[in-house]
This record gives structure tokens, sequence and C-alpha cells, in this order.
């Protein structure tokens, strides 16, 4: 049930396309390529079984731990605009 002037299924639709958003970002940051057998970072081994699952990693798992805390921050929009996103 939409009010004002938004059709019936809006808030449907930018639910879906925040996902569909989310999604493609992830998708962009995964590895592609050959495995190192090095961290590009810190220069230590990455185990057999490591580059297996993830194929193209290039960090260990110390240092992709690090990484990811970084990138952490990154949300997406919130284009519902809620009230309470308009007071922050």
């Amino acid at each position: 049930m939409a009010g004002g002037w938004a059709s019936d299924g809006a808030v449907q639709e930018q639910i879906d396309s925040s996902l569909e958003d989310a999604v493609a970002r992830a998708r962009s940051q995964l590895p592609t390529g050959e495995s190192l057998l090095h961290c590009e970072e810190c220069d230590a081994p990455i185990p057999e079984a490591r580059r297996q699952a993830v194929p193209g990693v290039r960090l260990c798992v110390a240092c992709q731990s690090e990484h990811d805390r970084q990138q952490g921050g990154a949300a997406g929009y919130n284009r519902r605009g809620s009230k309470d996103s308009q007071l922050r």
C-alpha cells in the first residue's frame, strides 16, 4: 500500500533495487584470475585449501580480514527516505 504519488509496489521496488545493488557490489569485489601462492600484502604463504576455496585469492586470511574491516563502512543509499534518515 503506497501513499501519495507512489505506485502500489514502490516500496518493494525500492527494496529489490537496493538488494540488487548490494549483490552487484559484492560480486564486483570477488577476486578473479589465478590465486597467488603468497599474500600481496605481507608475503605470507596462502594455504592450498584457501586457494581452492576462493579462486583468484590474493591475500592471506589475516590481511583479508583487515581489508574487510576497513571496507565495512560502505553502506548503500537509503532510497526510502524515511524521516529517521533525514534527521541524521
